[in-house]
């Protein structure tokens, strides 16, 4: 089993097992979950193509199993659903268990804007970075969008997504080569502003960012429609 494939059944095994807990039924979840999260990943999976193509970034082989497709291993194809799982069981989690853990309206407004002027100012002066504009576009839609809902999702994603940094950094930091000889994802820091947590680049933190709650928005989207 390669080293990628470890980390993603490390991530999703508790909250998998955890899913069919008597009070979050999480699997009572899935019939919204899996149509957001899936249309969602085949979003970022087109841009992943992309990027690996024009070697933004890249995948190390010795790390993943030899079965690839569209130039992305069998692993990647999986971090699209298997980590916005793990992640969303985690904010479900929290916000059941801790209903009063989420920002004030003035305060999520605050963020919400202060983050966006940020994200332009950053796309302006750095056009040539392509990993950089591309993340940073990701969580400006993703933050106008949650403008626009009315469950108001951002004011708890604000306060859970800083728990779900916990396992974000732990399992990043591997892939990026923070435990081990080289890394399971390269990057080209051309095309970032090189700036790192451990080996993470910052950018990789707005992936997470605007990928999960991008599912997110869509999963309460579907589930007023249905």
């Amino acid at each position: 089993m390669s080293l990628y494939t470890i980390l993603l059944v490390s991530s999703v095994a508790v909250p998998l097992l955890l899913s069919f807990d008597n009070k979050l039924r999480f699997w009572q979840q899935w019939k919204y979950f899996f149509p957001a999260v899936f249309t969602i990943a085949a979003v970022y999976i087109f841009f992943d193509v992309l990027l690996t193509r024009d070697g933004v970034w890249g995948f190390n082989p010795r790390y993943h199993s030899s079965l690839v497709f569209l130039g992305l291993p069998l692993e990647e194809w999986l971090f699209f659903i298997v980590i916005p799982y793990a992640s969303i069981f985690l904010h479900d989690a929290l916000v059941l268990y801790f209903p009063k853990f989420k920002m004030t309206e003035k305060t999520t407004g605050f963020l919400t804007y202060g983050i966006l002027i940020f994200l332009v100012l950053m796309i302006v002066f750095h056009t040539g970075k392509t990993y950089t504009v591309y993340i940073f576009t990701t969580v400006a839609v993703a933050l106008l969008w949650s403008l626009t809902d009315k469950t108001n999702v951002i004011s708890r994603f604000y306060a859970t997504f800083l728990v779900i940094l916990v396992p974000f950094i732990m399992m990043n930091a591997v892939l990026t080569g923070t435990f081990i000889d080289g890394e399971v994802v390269w990057y080209n820091h051309a095309e970032n502003l090189n700036i790192r947590f451990l080996t993470i680049p910052i950018e990789d933190f707005g992936y997470a960012f605007s990928m999960i709650l991008l599912g997110l928005l869509l999963r309460e989207k579907l589930r007023n429609l249905y």
